[in-house]
């Protein structure tokens, strides 16, 4: 039966990789990219065929696989892309050109069965058994009912493995496919046919049962974008509510969210205030408040009131459809593990190939054994022989590991950075905007005698309110909610020293030091607050009227509330924390203190910075670097991984760093470097798994000891387990940690 094997061709983890790496001419800037999408290419045996074929053309510059989401990047010269299509179909891949325009472009269908296919691989594993229990009770193998039984299961089950065979001998490429077929037609040989239905039978149900397993792996990717609502109400020119879908709502149209429902667009609150779950997006385990002015994501739960917002990204640039168009596109960049899988297997296959013919061929023609009885072996060799589950866990493993980072607010731009966190020695790390906030803020205030706290802060705001410096701006958001500012008459603004006003009769000034020092109020009180607050890193600001100070108000870039803990994480992990700043000392120094900070950097330009990490490297090894994306650039490029801070929402930080902690969230550092020492534990045991399982099997061959079906059942069994294996890192421990499972 021909149409046995669903259209997603199993997904067969098969990756018999002989003859995958002909060589392609260099990529060419001239050259156009499409992007095809082959529903039945996810392995190494289909790439081959493919890299075979389109190597053939001249004007194919060059190719990209990513397997995992089944699309092949083909950058070529031709003024149409027909002989591509073509030469594709010829080889039975059922190509489709992708829009990569459209990030919502759904993904192919997961494995499915129809209820035809169904019956036929019922029959055929029915005959396949009725055929071995035949033989069993003593008829013949030669036997007409026992050949016929057998012949019936391999046309139920077999013809799509068959067909695939011959176009692999057709182009001389060595895959799990010709393998399977030329072990088959072996065992028919020597009489075998129970074990040729059998063989067949088995491998068409292991291809299924990893395609089903592996669609898990694509589906944690696809399941990122399915966050986002298709639909949303948009507000139309009659002022009326329409739904409207997602894809066709532009920039600057006003979207209604009721609470409880999923925020379709990036955008900015018009009306309402509510509470919105983030995590989607951030990672962050507790709802953030929202209010008009606030920004808000695509893809997250609005909690408690309705909700007016003004798109501000249409669906395909969301910060959502951002996160899922980065990780599949290091989907396409091969992770060092996995690049080393590939060149291994590219040896391995012909060599066990080799071996399988020596030992058909070598006992009968030099010590007069049994051809049959060695040919049999060699047959077993040869299904043992693909490295199926050895290439293949590299990829799930990856996938994995970064759908798990992205779903807790860490997007990680590729397999390579991902590996490369758990040998991360030492860590800088920037402070204006990492460690801390990147904004002043009032940390305290100090009422003088004759006056109170309240007041100090009142008539400091009133005075600030309509100055837009960040220190005034600092004062004035540190009013209560709900108070307001007072009236100013004879406003005046005090060049480098302050601002002075008249509140109710009264003239008060508000400023630094040297302002106090020039209407000669209160010296010895200025010098002793003024030292108080330079001890801790705060910039003084104080308010006096005429004849005396009535309050000190302590500005400060405030530390970020996790700042210390994650400081201390990476300290248990083994990770040394480097402060580089471009700030004071003596601020460098306050903010070490406070988070536990031992090394300390000061007064550092960008370049210093660079020179710091290149001697950090010197010293410990392998350095990461952790900034805001923009002004730490060179440091972040030199790291051997670059985080960003802020990302969700920035564009800088996505496309530049190498990993972008998406809610400012510094203890996420700890949970990379723990989730990259996960995946590397998960890539050592999958690959020691799948060569110990062959190496058994192997040496049970040579004994005789292994049938063919137990071959089968051997191989899929280690693809089944690396990839169930690799599967654990999408479990999560909750609260936004990320590493254990």
């Amino acid at each position: 039966m021909s149409d046995m094997k669903p259209d997603s061709c199993a997904a067969s983890a098969c990756a018999c990789t002989a003859g995958t790496s002909v060589p392609l001419r260099e990529l060419s800037s001239g050259g156009e990219r499409v992007t095809y999408r082959i529903p039945n290419m996810d392995c190494p045996s289909e790439e081959a065929l493919i890299r075979k074929r389109l190597a053939g053309i001249d004007e194919v510059l060059d190719l990209r696989f990513n397997l995992m989401g089944r699309t092949l990047d083909v950058v070529h010269n031709l003024p149409s892309v027909d002989p591509i299509t073509t030469a594709l179909r010829e080889i039975g891949m059922k190509a489709a050109l992708l829009d990569e325009q459209d990030p919502a472009t759904p993904a192919e269908e997961p494995v499915r069965l129809t209820g035809r296919q169904k019956l036929a691989l019922v029959l055929a594993g029915v005959s396949a058994a009725a055929a071995e229990a035949i033989v069993w009770m003593g008829t013949p193998e030669n036997s007409s009912q026992v050949i016929a039984l057998a012949v019936l299961s391999i046309l139920l089950a077999g013809l799509p493995t068959l067909r695939k065979g011959w176009v692999a001998l057709r182009t001389l490429t060595l895959n799990i496919n010709f393998l399977m077929c030329l072990a088959v037609l072996g065992a028919i040989v020597i009489g075998q046919w129970p074990e040729a239905a059998m063989v067949i039978f088995l491998f068409a149900i292991a291809e299924l049962i990893e395609g089903l397993s592996l669609d898990r792996a694509r589906n944690s990717v696809r399941g990122l974008l399915a966050l986002a609502p298709e639909e949303a109400n948009v507000q139309g020119a009659d002022g009326q509510w329409h739904v409207t879908a997602a894809d066709q709502i532009a920039v600057g149209a006003v979207v209604q969210v009721k609470p409880g429902e999923r925020i379709a667009v990036d955008g900015e609150v018009m009306d309402g205030q509510s509470s919105v779950n983030q995590a989607p997006i951030t990672g962050e385990s507790m709802p953030v408040a929202k209010q008009p002015g606030d920004s808000v994501y695509a893809g997250t739960i609005n909690e408690q009131g309705a909700l007016q917002i003004r798109v501000t990204a249409q669906r395909g640039d969301s910060t959502l459809a951002k996160i899922v168009r980065v990780i599949e596109e290091t989907q396409r960049n091969q992770a060092p593990t996995q690049r080393f899988v590939d060149s291994f297997a590219r040896y391995y296959t012909p060599a066990v190939v080799v071996a399988a013919i020596l030992v058909a061929l070598l006992p009968p023609l030099l010590w007069q054994q049994p051809f049959q009885v060695w040919l049999y072996k060699s047959l077993v060799m040869l299904v043992i022989a693909c490295p199926c589950a050895l290439v293949i866990s590299t990829p799930v493993t990856v996938v994995s590991g970064l759908t798990a980072a992205a779903r807790h607010g860490i997007l990680i731009k590729g397999g390579q950075f991902l590996e490369a966190g758990h040998r991360l020695k030492a860590i800088a790390l920037d402070k204006t905007g990492t460690l801390t906030q990147g904004r002043p803020a009032v940390v305290e205030v100090i009422a003088m005698p004759g006056a109170t706290r309240e007041q100090v802060l009142a008539i400091a705001a009133s005075l600030d309110a309509n100055s837009d410096h960040p220190l005034a701006r600092a004062i004035v958001a540190a009013l209560p909610q709900g108070e307001t500012p007072q009236r100013v008459d004879r406003f005046e603004a005090l060049s480098g020293r302050g601002v002075r006003g008249t509140i109710g009769g009264v003239s008060y000034y508000l400023g630094n030091a040297r302002l106090l020092s020039d209407i000669n109020v209160g010296t010895n009180d200025v010098h002793a607050a003024l030292s108080a607050q330079q001890e801790h890193a705060r910039t003084a600001i104080f308010l006096a009227t005429e004849s005396q100070v009535l309050g000190v108000i302590g500005i400060a870039d405030v530390l970020r509330p996790n700042a210390g803990q994650a400081v201390t994480k990476l300290r248990e992990l083994g990770v040394v924390a480097v402060m580089l700043t471009g700030d004071n000392v003596a601020t460098a120094q306050q903010i070490g203190k406070e988070t536990g900070i031992e090394q300390i950097r000061a007064d550092m330009l960008p370049d210093h910075k660079l020179a710091a990490i290149e001697e950090l490297e010197t010293t410990y090894g392998p350095v990461g670097m952790i900034g805001d994306g923009i002004n730490d650039a060179p440091a972040l490029a030199r790291a051997t991984v670059g985080f960003a801070m802020g990302a969700a929402g920035s564009d800088t930080a996505i496309e530049t760093a190498d990993v972008a902690l998406m809610d400012d969230d510094l203890g996420k550092l700890a949970g990379f470097i723990e989730l990259s020492r996960f995946t590397r534990r998960v890539l050592i045991q999958n690959i020691v798994l799948a060569l110990g399982i062959k190496l058994v099997f192997f040496v049970l061959a040579l004994l005789g000891l292994a049938t063919l079906w137990m071959a089968v059942f051997a191989d899929v069994g280690a693809s089944l387990l690396v990839v169930f294996n690799g599967l654990r890192l999408l479990r999560s421990t909750g609260k936004g940690q990320v590493g254990q499972a």
